[in-house]
């Protein structure tokens, strides 16, 4: 079993950025190529976003303190329970939701992007107990610039832990999916 542990830098996280303001207008959608290419095989296909609304300050803060303090078990409790902002899928998948989105803007005009969820779980999985039990999130992180166009990762089979102030994703044994030619979409 091959796991891989990412630091997130600018995660659930930007920890000391703390006054920088959501929008709540429009909505946003985000359409991406996701290359994965790891033991289980390799392949491409489009994941598409579609952000209602941006997670507050109060939900941010609540989110990182239950991880802080509580572990991973209570923040996917929280974050379980928390107000959807937006949902993901592929074309030939069910949209489920997403339950946290947070931006911050880049030096160069664009911005940085993290998204969270609980993983949808199968009635066979929540049966018969895997280890994939135990990697509950899904989190995705997205670079754009100015012009709207990035790229990112997508994290489906994660662990969250806290280790001092950084916080750590661990995923089941494959690496993140590469998010590539990602065009973001602002409805009017």
């Amino acid at each position: 079993m091959n796991r891989v542990a990412y630091v997130l830098v600018m995660a659930i996280g930007s920890l000391s950025l703390s006054g920088l303001a959501q929008t709540n207008g429009a909505k946003e959608q985000f359409s991406a190529i996701a290359i994965v290419n790891n033991e289980r095989g390799s392949g491409a296909g489009t994941v598409q976003i579609e952000i209602s609304r941006w997670s507050t300050e109060a939900e941010r803060s609540k989110l990182v303190n239950t991880l802080l303090k509580d572990g991973p078990r209570a923040l996917l409790d929280r974050l379980s329970d928390a107000r959807p902002v937006g949902t993901i899928k592929t074309p030939d998948s069910l949209a489920y939701d997403l339950r946290y989105a947070h931006q911050i803007p880049g030096e160069d005009g664009g911005r940085q992007i993290v998204m969270a969820t609980d993983r949808p779980i199968g009635f066979w999985e929540a049966r018969n107990q895997p280890r994939t039990i135990d990697y509950p999130f899904t989190v995705i992180q997205m670079q754009l610039g100015r012009d709207g166009t990035g790229t990112g990762t997508l994290s489906y089979a994660t662990k969250i832990r806290a280790t001092g102030s950084t916080i750590e994703l661990e995923n089941f044994g494959t690496s993140p999916v590469m998010l590539t030619k990602i065009e973001a979409r602002r409805e009017r």
